[in-house]
C-alpha cells in the first residue's frame, strides 16, 4: 500500500469521527432539551456518535481496500 493510501484511510477515519460526533451532540442536545437534562444527555450523544463514527469510517475504509485490491490485479 502506497503513501497516498495511507494518508487517504487516516483522513476517513478523522472525517467519519468529525459527523458522528457532530450528529450525537446535536442528538445528546434535543434528548437533553426535550428532558431538561442537557448536563446527562451531552455527553451520552457525544459519545455515542464518537462510536458510531468510528465505526463508520472503518466500514468506509473496508470498501477502499476492496476497490485498490481490484486495481492492482487488472
Amino acid at each position: 500500500m502506497n503513501e497516498k493510501n495511507k494518508n487517504n484511510k487516516k483522513s476517513n477515519n478523522a472525517s467519519g469521527l468529525a459527523i458522528g460526533m457532530c450528529i450525537g451532540v446535536a442528538i445528546g442536545t434535543a434528548v437533553g432539551a426535550a428532558a431538561n437534562n442537557m448536563g446527562l444527555w451531552m455527553p451520552v450523544g457525544l459519545s455515542t456518535g464518537m462510536c458510531l463514527g468510528l465505526v463508520l469510517g472503518h466500514k468506509s475504509d473496508d470498501n477502499d481496500d476492496d476497490e485498490t485490491d481490484d486495481q492492482e490485479q487488472t
